[in-house]
């Protein structure tokens, strides 16, 4: 008997506080990273990637132990999920996005995972015309935020790459989740992450790959490997089955306005016109979107007896 996700106290039609504050919080993060690209543009691209995802990896599962979230066998059809997440939403995303800014500059990439919002909104079920209206204005602000910037058809094809990772860095969680929770689900998929990118560094630049980092390159490897991989992806997978995807996929509109005020902070540029215009349509889009009535779709549904297993492996350490 399956159980739909909608009635349970965190659905999607209710979101709560701790979902909006997570879900708003790693888009910010992730947005962050453009402040420390730079700190590490040099290191070769598959062995810091690799080296990210080894300490996140040993810090999500020192979480999962102190937390008592035991190994979770999965099913064939579960492996093979958790694998393809692994595969695109963190491998080949991040190589679709290195490689657009190669051809096209940050701006492109920026502008296409404008589009993110939206394409959730879409894939979310039935989503209200208010919901997709939100979603088109948040979609519109990021890209106003980004720059519509240049590129050839290249950098356009990795751009829509790296669009279609993102997006099954969600979408391909969300039957993972009820069974593993959020600890599980983020550290599971970063450990699969590595051994894959240590081969694909062997292959391209061979032992070259790994070399000691410099001060701030192992500044920068930190940050995204602790603060983004490691605290981002899980606020974001523990938000997701609280939002559902269409609301929660408004948050990513926050990325570009992330990249703006770390930016500021830190002295690496004073936010522009269209910087500032982009985000106050993101905000309004997002209150638009949340405020929405449309009936959320069975878009998750809870296998009977994951209730528990859902509710421990979505319970971070210390929390209540």
């Amino acid at each position: 008997m399956n159980v739909d996700v909608s009635t349970a106290p965190h659905s999607p039609a209710r979101p709560g506080a701790r979902g909006l504050v997570q879900a708003a919080t790693a888009m910010f993060l992730v947005g962050t990273l453009a402040a420390v690209a730079g700190a590490i543009r040099d290191y070769p691209l598959y062995g810091g990637q690799a080296l990210r995802h080894l300490l996140a990896a040993a810090a999500l599962l020192t979480v999962a132990r102190i937390a008592g979230l035991r190994f979770v066998r999965l099913t064939a059809r579960e492996a093979a999920l958790l694998a393809t997440l692994s595969l695109t939403g963190l491998v080949i995303f991040n190589v679709c996005v290195i490689e657009a800014t190669r051809h096209g500059g940050p701006a492109l990439v920026g502008t296409v995972l404008g589009t993110v919002p939206l394409a959730l909104a879409l894939l979310g079920g039935h989503p209200s015309p208010r919901l997709l209206g939100a979603a088109a204005l948040v979609a519109g602000g990021a890209t106003v935020a980004a720059g519509l910037g240049s590129g050839d058809l290249a950098g356009l094809l990795w751009s829509l790459g790296a669009l279609g990772c993102e997006l099954c860095f969600s979408m391909l969680a969300i039957p993972l989740l009820p069974k593993l929770g959020a600890v599980r689900v983020s550290a599971y998929s970063v450990t699969l992450a590595v051994p894959m990118l240590l081969v694909a560094g062997l292959l391209a630049d061979g032992t070259a790959m790994f070399r000691v980092p410099t001060v701030p390159e192992a500044a920068g490897l930190g940050y995204q490997a602790l603060i983004v991989t490691t605290v981002a992806f899980f606020l974001w997978y523990d938000a997701l089955p609280r939002l559902g995807p269409g609301r929660a996929g408004l948050f990513a509109g926050l990325i570009p306005v992330g990249a703006i005020v770390t930016g500021a902070v830190l002295g690496l540029g004073t936010p522009s016109v269209p910087d500032l215009l982009g985000a106050a349509l993101v905000v309004t889009g997002i209150v638009v979107g949340l405020s929405s009535s449309g009936s959320p779709a069975a878009w998750v549904r809870r296998p009977a007896g994951a209730g528990r297993a859902a509710a421990e492996g979505s319970r971070p350490a210390g929390a209540g």
